[in-house]
């Protein structure tokens, strides 16, 4: 089973992660997620996880000290840690692929808020784990107020992949970022359901005609059109 611990400051961001099919991988015991509520580490009476930045500048830090406690609350010999970061590498299937094996079975996110962490907390797990096991990751060139929803969409990403979490295997097959022609991963096909006619728009004839080389080979097409590859 994996587990998936997420340090954040709001951790009732994680509540659709109750939901669908990831809800349901953790009620059948493939997936375990906790959430870590990052304020409970700091001292009171404020419970201040963040402060002004050295040098000067607009905008908070958050706490070395503070964050240090709470990854060490849940941090195993296996854990790997992922920062969310503007600056990390970019999260692409490929990277959620590997992410789902048994090499990563205790995942921790840390969800970066304010003008991010102190950076000595990525050299320090670095220096204990090593920099095989702790991660800055991105979903995107943008910002965004916080981590918490580009962590979202990593465990969606990671989880749909584990074996058993999709009832149809198959399903993941013929998806977009799945499909390969000549090495360059392709955008999946253009689908279609009844009614067969929509506001005056038919579904396309080989998709009625029976023969499935046919229509193997249009969706093949319509991929690679999509893909911009012919």
């Amino acid at each position: 089973m994996k587990r998936i611990d997420i340090i954040t400051i709001f951790p009732e961001y994680f509540a659709p992660l109750q939901l669908s099919l990831i809800g349901k991988a953790q009620e059948k015991g493939l997936l375990e997620v906790n959430t870590v509520k990052l304020r409970d580490f700091a001292p009171a009476p404020h419970h201040s996880v963040d402060d002004t930045p050295y040098g000067g500048g607009a905008g908070m830090v958050m706490k070395p000290d503070v964050l240090a406690l709470a990854i060490d609350s849940v941090l195993r010999e296996d854990s790997l840690l992922i920062f969310t970061s503007p600056a990390g590498v970019k999260f692409t299937q490929s990277l959620a692929h590997q992410l789902k094996g048994d090499d990563f079975a205790h995942i921790v996110f840390i969800c970066g808020r304010f003008e991010g962490y102190d950076a000595r907390v990525v050299e320090h797990y670095r220096e204990q784990l090593g920099e095989a096991r702790v991660w800055e990751v991105s979903i995107g060139d943008y910002v965004l107020n916080g981590g918490e929803v580009a962590v979202l969409v990593m465990i969606e990403a990671i989880s749909r992949l584990i074996p058993g979490v999709v009832g149809n295997p198959e399903s993941l097959v013929e998806e977009s970022h799945e499909l390969e022609e000549n090495g360059q991963t392709l955008l999946e096909y253009p689908s279609y359901t009844r009614p067969a006619d929509f506001k005056g728009l038919s579904v396309p004839e080989v998709l009625l005609s029976g023969n499935h080389k046919a229509i193997s080979d249009w969706r093949k097409q319509q991929s690679m059109r999509r893909s911009s590859v012919v």
